[in-house]
């Protein structure tokens, strides 16, 4: 089984075809192409030739490597997503090329990077960082899909008006992970935050070009809102409210994980609400703290 960019492009795919999001698939893909890469600096030239030596080496070698892009060494979390995209890369050649290779425990980090969290209190800080304008407004409901629906990224990207339903108190998430469809239950206050945003700031924004979208969230070029737009819209909120810890989509999510875990619900609930496949992604949530 030769290294090669075909099979580069059909892990790529695969990995499509298991519905993981875009930014997953492209971190996943890129990270493969660095492992071949150094595959190739060691004189690998077939999957055959890869031990758990190896594997090991590749770990040490990242452990030690330069930052391209700053000063220092490589963070944990990126030497964790390389890791983990050889885990993916070896469950596909399994089920796609009926091989794999062993990966020793040793390769795995030890320690996972701390998740920052938000309290209620910064929560609270951030909605009110919200302006009283249209875009405050938009606002308001992205932190009412990330924080208090606990949506991802590709989800809340992928959210259409039509998914939103008031009547039901529920918000259907019809393109979560692996293609998993789920009805995400919302509060009194977060239906409210999203009518106003449904019938007065998107269609206030519709009105700049005076055209039709489905896109639940739309930026002022009346286009579906991006990953980054999005980061950015929480991220301005974070510096209004002056949180001097990093914030993103992510965080949101974590938070309300940890918060309802908090109150009193179960894992077993927490994970449904999330969306996750198993009580192993959920489990993290357990070893979270947050002061109050």
């Amino acid at each position: 089984m030769k290294i090669n960019v075909i099979l580069e492009k059909s892990f790529e795919k695969w990995l499509k075809t298991l519905g993981y999001a875009q930014g997953t698939v492209l971190a996943s893909t890129r990270c493969i192409s660095d492992f071949f890469f150094y595959l190739e600096t060691v004189e690998i030239t077939s999957l055959e030739q890869v031990t758990p030596e190896i594997i090991s080496s590749y770990y040490g070698y990242l452990q030690t490597r330069p930052n391209k892009r700053q000063a220092g060494a490589l963070s944990l979390n990126y030497i964790t997503a390389n890791i983990n995209a050889i885990k993916r890369f070896n469950r596909y050649l399994q089920q796609s090329e009926n091989y794999f290779f062993e990966i020793p425990v040793k390769a795995t980090p030890d320690k996972q990077p701390p998740r920052d969290i938000l309290s209620p209190r910064e929560i609270r800080s951030m909605y009110n960082a919200c302006t009283g304008d249209y875009l405050g407004m938009r606002d308001r409901a992205i932190l009412g899909v990330f924080y208090g629906c606990g949506l991802r990224r590709s989800e809340a990207m992928m959210l259409d008006i039509t998914d939103l339903m008031f009547k039901e108190m529920r918000l259907y998430v019809r393109k979560g992970k692996n293609y998993r469809q789920r009805r995400v239950p919302i509060t009194k206050a977060i239906r409210e935050d999203l009518e106003n945003h449904t019938y007065v700031a998107r269609e206030k924004i519709l009105s700049f070009k005076n055209i039709k979208h489905d896109a639940l969230f739309l930026s002022r070029h009346v286009k579906r809102m991006s990953g980054n737009s999005l980061i950015n819209r929480v991220q301005v909120l974070a510096t209004r409210a002056k949180i001097n810890k990093p914030v993103g989509l992510h965080t949101l999510r974590h938070s309300i994980a940890t918060h309802l875990l908090q109150s009193g619900l179960t894992l077993e609930e927490v994970s449904r609400f999330l969306g996750h496949s198993s009580l192993e992604s959920t489990q993290i949530y357990t070893h979270l703290t947050c002061k109050l």
